[in-house]
């Protein structure tokens, strides 16, 4: 469907369906304490069939036009992704993420990823703000959005209860004039 280069040819940015359940699963295995530290992505996905059904979720979101997942392989492997939540055209709005297993780390990947993501949901779809959600204590994270041009509107103090922590929950958006200044920006360096 699409292939987008993400580096020297080392890494992709691809659709994450449903028939990648069994490499999405092993790719979970390996990163899920690590994926899994902040929310509970993927915790659901133990065996096949849950990851398949994962996926299958996304797929219909994705075909309702409300979410979407986008997977990024490194050397012909799964090891992360980005994904569109609560995407609403009409109103203008989105909000992005991403996830990573620790070996693709540091690699700048979930950075690359996400600029195509949020370009052809200002561009293609017209959304004027991409919020980014956070949890405070998730710095890796928060780091990709400040490195995107995303500004910090605030803190959901205690709002996610996640493996018996009270998690604060950071906000970031930015809006789609910040989004083209920024990258208009990135592209001159």
């Amino acid at each position: 469907m699409y292939a987008i280069p993400l580096d020297d040819g080392r890494a992709e940015l691809r659709p994450l369906e449903p028939w990648h359940a069994e490499e999405f699963l092993r790719h979970l295995d390996r990163g899920r304490e690590f994926i899994g530290q902040f929310i509970p992505f993927g915790s659901k996905a133990t065996d096949v069939t849950s990851a398949r059904e994962t996926l299958q979720r996304y797929a219909d979101l994705r075909a309702a036009d409300t979410a979407s997942y986008h997977g990024i392989w490194l050397d012909g492997t799964l090891v992360g992704g980005v994904l569109a939540l609560h995407f609403d055209a009409a109103a203008g709005t989105c909000e992005v993420g991403c996830w990573l297993e620790p070996a693709a780390a540091g690699r700048g990947l979930v950075t690359r990823a996400m600029r195509h993501l949020i370009d052809w949901a200002v561009e293609e779809r017209g959304i004027h703000r991409v919020e980014w959600v956070a949890a405070s204590g998730n710095v890796p994270s928060l780091n990709v959005a400040e490195r995107l041009g995303f500004t910090r509107d605030g803190v959901h103090r205690e709002a996610h209860l996640w493996q018996g922590v009270r998690h604060d929950l950071e906000v970031w958006s930015v809006l789609a004039p910040e989004w083209r200044s920024a990258r208009d920006s990135h592209k001159k360096r």
